[in-house]
């Protein structure tokens, strides 16, 4: 097709609405069931682009959650301990495979945000990633393929209408792309750069031991945030983004909300939360509901009298700030990614409170010499890539 008509814009005043190849060629994708709409597309190819690099970048299946043009979750297809599996609510689906495991990772990482998400896939999606995603509120997802069984799967779901994309995955784009605002076109060269071995070269910080998962945790941070709207910075861990933070004009501001989803996502591995003794009629999205409330400052409201028994078949425990701080203290080992330098070292500190030990920035504040040392005070290795990621 050279064009696909859409039911409106980004709001459903915004009329009328397209999309189309500007040369008229026709269009790399294909709908193969029910009809995408502006912000769909938009989320869509931003995704398709996100796990497209990391599979080339990492050699793994990749899967990425987007909401409203950014993701909330992206990962790469390694194996789910027990406790993942529990807390993404898929361990009654026995053994996945690695582009379910992907994308269980991805959306897994946030929930909350990944409510409603459109799902791309670096590879053709199989039967255990659909019935995976059969089971969760999604608006659509773009692949490369999908086998004949994952298609009736996916066609199935929202009684027929589930938005189910095939892109060409053969597709490059014209290297200067445009866009405009307020009826004047901008034009850029397309953001293409390569994230690879040599851009994580310049290790700045005392510490230069940075071993090989850290190392593909920092590509999955750089991809992460080269298609997440800026400010941005990614915490990730052990294949998986655990928090990202995107759209805020401070930095800092950036880091606390990444930080607090990452913190979020350790929490929900606790034994406080992983003994929750929920009601049976209760789905997954309510669950989902209920353990963030839960972990957060507002516990009371899913505790009170009158309301514990609709959710929890026991009444939990109050998850104490004391106790959150000491299960926090477990984790380590994670990697902080920023898409722009970091100006006060207070971003390291708050990174250091959700176990960051590996950085990866631009580097290029005049502040630089502060970052590095609160980094060397905690043993922590930083590495400078003289590259911005802000994407817009």
């Amino acid at each position: 097709m050279k064009e696909i008509e859409l039911k409106y814009g980004c709001n459903p005043n915004q009329k009328p609405s397209r999309i189309f190849m500007n040369d008229r060629s026709k269009l790399p994708v294909t709908v193969l069931n029910g009809k995408p709409g502006y912000i769909n597309f938009l989320d869509a190819f931003n995704g398709w682009q996100l796990v497209k690099e990391l599979k080339e970048a990492t050699g793994l299946p990749s899967a990425t959650s987007f909401k409203h043009v950014s993701p909330a979750g992206a990962a790469v297809g390694l194996p789910l301990s027990n406790t993942l599996s529990r807390i993404y609510w898929v361990d009654d689906l026995g053994e996945l495979s690695p582009l379910a495991c992907a994308y269980a990772r991805a959306r897994g990482a946030d929930r909350m945000s990944s409510f409603g998400d459109f799902i791309a896939l670096s590879d053709v999606c199989d039967l255990d990633t659909a019935n995976l995603i059969k089971r969760e509120v999604s608006d659509g997802i773009i692949a490369p393929g999908y086998t004949d069984e994952a298609l009736e799967v996916l066609k199935s779901k929202k009684n027929g209408n589930y938005n189910v994309i095939r892109i060409d995955p053969g597709y490059a784009p014209d290297p200067i792309e445009t866009k405009q605002v307020f009826g004047i076109t901008f034009e850029q060269g397309r953001n293409d750069l390569d994230i690879n071995d040599m851009l994580l070269s310049n290790i700045v910080t005392t510490n230069k031991d940075i071993p090989e998962n850290a190392l593909v945790d920092m590509k999955i941070a750089l991809i992460t945030l080269k298609y997440t709207q800026s400010n941005s910075v990614c915490y990730v861990k052990d294949g998986q983004a655990i928090g990202i933070g995107a759209g805020q004009q401070s930095r800092i501001h950036c880091t606390r909300l990444a930080g607090s989803k990452a913190d979020n996502w350790f929490l929900r591995q606790s034994p406080q939360v992983l003994g929750l003794s929920f009601v049976d009629s209760l789905g997954r999205a309510e669950r989902d509901n209920a353990i963030d409330i839960y972990i957060g400052e507002e516990y009371e409201d899913v505790l009170r009298e009158g309301e514990w028994q609709k959710i929890f078949k026991t009444k939990p425990e109050i998850f104490t700030k004391e106790a959150k701080k000491s299960w926090l203290s477990r984790m380590q080992n994670v990697t902080l990614g920023s898409d722009a330098f970091f100006p006060f070292p207070d971003n390291i500190e708050r990174a250091y409170k959700s176990g960051a030990k590996y950085i990866v920035q631009p580097g290029g504040s005049v502040r630089d010499d502060l970052v590095i040392e609160c980094c060397n005070r905690y043993g922590m290795a930083m590495v400078f890539t003289g590259i911005r990621l802000f994407h817009h």
